[in-house]
Formats: C-alpha cells, sequence, structure tokens
C-alpha cells in the first residue's frame, strides 16, 4: 500500500483556516496515518475541525486540535494580520477606486475572515468598503455593518396612471412633504406608535434605554445625506412569478433611509469596545470584531437586529401614511437592508454575512438598485451567485466625495440636469447630483451574474435633506 500524502489544497478544500494548522495537519496525517487512504484521512481531519475540543487529549490529534482552538486574546495585545488573504471576487473591478480595493484586501486577511467580495459600486468607507461583503467565522464587525445599521430600500407600488404624477404634481409633492421629515437631527413633535418600540431591550441594556425617547421622536424620519422620499414611474415589461405584478406601467414611492441616531449610538458605542479588545495594525482598526459568544458580541447583536426592525418601522409608517392619503393599498412591497450582517450558511458551516452597502441577492431574493435623483433603479432578483456570496451592489455608487461635488458642479448645470430628466427635487444638494454618482447602467451590466431586473423605477418627485449648507456656494464635510 503507498504511503499517504496529503497537500495543503486538499485540507484547505475541507474548510481548513490558512495558517500553521495547515502545516501541521499534513506532518500528522502524513507520518502517523500513512497507511490510511485519502478519503479516511481526510475525514478524521473534519471531524477535527467540526469540534477540535474533543481531540485536545488525543495523542496523534491534539496538536492539529490545539492550532484551532481559538487564542486565548490578552486585553491589549495586538493581533497580527494574515499575510495572505482569502480570496475574494470584485466586480466591475474597471470602475472601483484604489482605496476601496485596498480596504477588502485588508478586510480579506482578518483571523476570522472566511469569504468576501467587492460589489461594482463600491467606494471607501470606514472599516470595510461601501459596497464591501464580508463572511465571517463566529465574529461579528460593528464598522463592517456601519453607522447607519439596517439602511435600507423600500418600494410601494400603486395602481395609479403616472400620469397623474404631473397632472397633479403639488399634490403629490405636498404629500411627500407631510409623510416624513428630514435632517440629521429631525424629531418629530408627537411621536408615531409601533410595537418596535417596546421591545425589551429598550429597557435591559443602558445604551438603547438612554436613546429610547430620541428614538421614539425620530420613529418615520428619514435622515440626511443620499436618504430620500420620491415618487416615479414603475415600468414591469414582463410578468415575473416572484414579483407577482402584471406586465405594465405604475405609480411608485420609494424610500432610503436607515435607524437615525439609534443606529448610530449602536455602532459608535460598539466599534470602541471591539476596538479596545481586539487591538489590530492602525490601518485595519475599523475592523475590530466581536466574538459571537462573548458578552459584548451578543449585545451587539441583538441591538443591531433591533435597530433593523426600527429602521423597518421607519419605511412602513412613512408608506401606510402616503397609502392612507392616496386611498390605496399598494398592490405590492418590495424591501431590502443594505447596511446589516446576517447568520448564513457558507459551504456547510454557520458564518456571520456583513453587507456593507450590498444588497441580499440570494436565489428568487427581491431587492431594490436605486441610481441617483435623475436616474433609473431597479427592482431585482437575486441569482444566489456564490462568488458574490449572494450579493449585489446597493445602488450606482459614488464616483465623486461630497466635497468635490459642492467644489466642481454649479447650480446652473444641477438644474439644467434635473430639467433634462424630468425631475421635480424637493431639497436636496449639490453633494447629491447626479454628477456625484457613477452611471448605474454601466453597474448593472457589471453584475447580470448576480441579479435578474424584473422592474424599473423612474424618479419623478423627490424629496430629500434642503439643508442650506448643502447648496454650491458653500464647502461641505465628507460623510
Amino acid at each position: 500500500m503507498s504511503k499517504l500524502k496529503l497537500t495543503g489544497k486538499q485540507i484547505r478544500a475541507i474548510g481548513y483556516p490558512e495558517g500553521p494548522v495547515i502545516s501541521v495537519a499534513m506532518q500528522v496525517m502524513n507520518s502517523l496515518y500513512k497507511h490510511s487512504s485519502e478519503n479516511e484521512a481526510l475525514d478524521i481531519l473534519t471531524q477535527v475541525l467540526k469540534a477540535p475540543e474533543n481531540y485536545l487529549e488525543d495523542e496523534q490529534l491534539k496538536a492539529v486540535a490545539e492550532k484551532l482552538m481559538p487564542a486565548p486574546l490578552t486585553e491589549g495585545a495586538e493581533i497580527s494580520l494574515n499575510q495572505t488573504g482569502i480570496a475574494f471576487s470584485i466586480f466591475g473591478q474597471e470602475h472601483i477606486e484604489e482605496g476601496a480595493l485596498h480596504q477588502m484586501y485588508q478586510a480579506a486577511k482578518l483571523p476570522v475572515s472566511v469569504a468576501g467580495a467587492l460589489m461594482p459600486d463600491a467606494h471607501s468607507g470606514y472599516g470595510l468598503p461601501i459596497g464591501g461583503v464580508l463572511a465571517t467565522d463566529n465574529a461579528v464587525i460593528p464598522y463592517g455593518v456601519g453607522v447607519d445599521i439596517g439602511c435600507r430600500m423600500c418600494l410601494s407600488v400603486f395602481d395609479i396612471n403616472p400620469k397623474e404624477l404631473a397632472d397633479r404634481e403639488s399634490f403629490f409633492a405636498r404629500e411627500l412633504g407631510e409623510a416624513t421629515l428630514f435632517g440629521s437631527g429631525a424629531m418629530f413633535d408627537r411621536a408615531a406608535d409601533h410595537a418596535v418600540m417596546e421591545n425589551e431591550l429598550f429597557y435591559q441594556l443602558p445604551l438603547l434605554k438612554h436613546m429610547h425617547g430620541r428614538a421614539w421622536k425620530q420613529l418615520g424620519s428619514s435622515g440626511s445625506g443620499n436618504h430620500f422620499a420620491e415618487f416615479g414611474v414603475v415600468e414591469i415589461a414582463e410578468k415575473d412569478l416572484v414579483l407577482g405584478l402584471e406586465a405594465g406601467t405604475y405609480t411608485g414611492f420609494l424610500t432610503h433611509s436607515g435607524s437615525r441616531a439609534l443606529g448610530a449610538a449602536i455602532a459608535n458605542q460598539y466599534t470602541k469596545t471591539a476596538i479596545s479588545k481586539r487591538r489590530l495594525p492602525q490601518e485595519a482598526k475599523n475592523l475590530a470584531w466581536l466574538d459571537m459568544q462573548e458578552e459584548e458580541g451578543i449585545e451587539y447583536w441583538l441591538a443591531m437586529n433591533l435597530a433593523g426592525d426600527y429602521a423597518s418601522a421607519c419605511h412602513h409608517i412613512i408608506h401606510d401614511k402616503i397609502a392612507k392619503q392616496l386611498g390605496r393599498a399598494s398592490l405590492k412591497r418590495v424591501e431590502n437592508h443594505h447596511n446589516f450582517a446576517w447568520k448564513e450558511k457558507w459551504e456547510g458551516r454557520e458564518v456571520i454575512v456583513h453587507r456593507k452597502g450590498a444588497t441580499p441577492a440570494g436565489k428568487d431574493v427581491l431587492g431594490i438598485i436605486p441610481g441617483s435623483m435623475t436616474a433609473d433603479g431597479f427592482i431585482v432578483k437575486g441569482k444566489g451567485e456564490m462568488a458574490a456570496v449572494n450579493s449585489a451592489s446597493h445602488g450606482a455608487g459614488r464616483k465623486m466625495s461630497r466635497t468635490r461635488a459642492i467644489a466642481s458642479v454649479t447650480d446652473k448645470q444641477f438644474k439644467d440636469e434635473l430639467k433634462k430628466s424630468g425631475v421635480k427635487l424637493l431639497g436636496g444638494g449639490l453633494d447629491e447630483s447626479p454628477f456625484a454618482y457613477k452611471d448605474i447602467h454601466t453597474v448593472m451590466q457589471s453584475q447580470k451574474a448576480l441579479v435578474e431586473i424584473v422592474g424599473r423605477f423612474t424618479p419623478k418627485i423627490v424629496k430629500m435633506d434642503g439643508a442650506k449648507h448643502r447648496s454650491w456656494g458653500k464647502r461641505g464635510g465628507d460623510q
């Protein structure tokens, strides 16, 4: 019988992490199990990988088991990045700035990283780049989710002839103004009622207890930056069984916003905690993670999910107000988070998938990918592409920073573009002008393998934050 000669490639293929454990496993199996078949040896290693704690007393396999056990972390001790990161797919690389690529390569070197992908709308952010997708092992990265936890899209489709958007423009514009508030500090005098505010976590976690009053007054508001509420034309070229709408033209109401001050408070507190517990090299410190089995990790996970539910409630309150004023129930509502983390299966094991500025695109999962205030958005159906970790872009993606857009686009250019596109803008500024964004059609072309387009949304009446600092005559900071 020939002697066993397992390779590192075979051991990686069954899920072993990159690092010293690969060579240790090769040495142990090829010397102590040299008369076993390859299948037998790989089966043994698979069992050790699943439960290394069960083999710490095994004379032959304990060397492998010890390497698989989480290293005890000394508070304040620096954690090294892996020299070579996990492989990840990049979609539309020719349109992605170098800074976003660098941030993704950094994330790929984290000891907890399992899989990743970079979407075609990617640009630099804090920690994980915007448009970055990262699956991790038993770890959640607060800045892998982002500050605006649960930032999401929501589309209601109404059986109303979109010609009415022009014929009754003042009516629809008024309804947009009354349905929600914009601005980073915006709060209602009278809070809306929603079951999310009764969540027991608001009474259990000190941070959430402190935020409860403000969160309630912001329930149903929309924030600043690229958040919007808009009416537009929905076109369905042909009926899709998952979407369930007949081919035709409809009026759509689309919103984009997140979890407001609540999400920001959660993100900031738990990022500080993660950085204090996991000291990474300076260039990667914002990728610090929390273990899903430690108290802080459990707390963050619960708080993050509450922020996601809160963001969803904000959208539903706005959409219900609009439906009431229109006197119509929506035919269909399509919605999705794009700043969140999910527990998902990856190659047979549970991982935490962070999508920071990325849309879930599992098989037949519906989502919304907007363009800009003048560009089409798309209703999409995921194809479940594993190379993209079941994800797609969350929009067109910025090609100009806010500062650059304000400095380089003139007021006349902006107004001419709105007029050419037939868009009435309520609020909004040069930092969100169409010129600040990539071409959405180029982005969609780059992700044809990730999603199928099942509908189109064309903006017509757009409401955004109207803060004066967004005018072209002032300088504004990047966000």
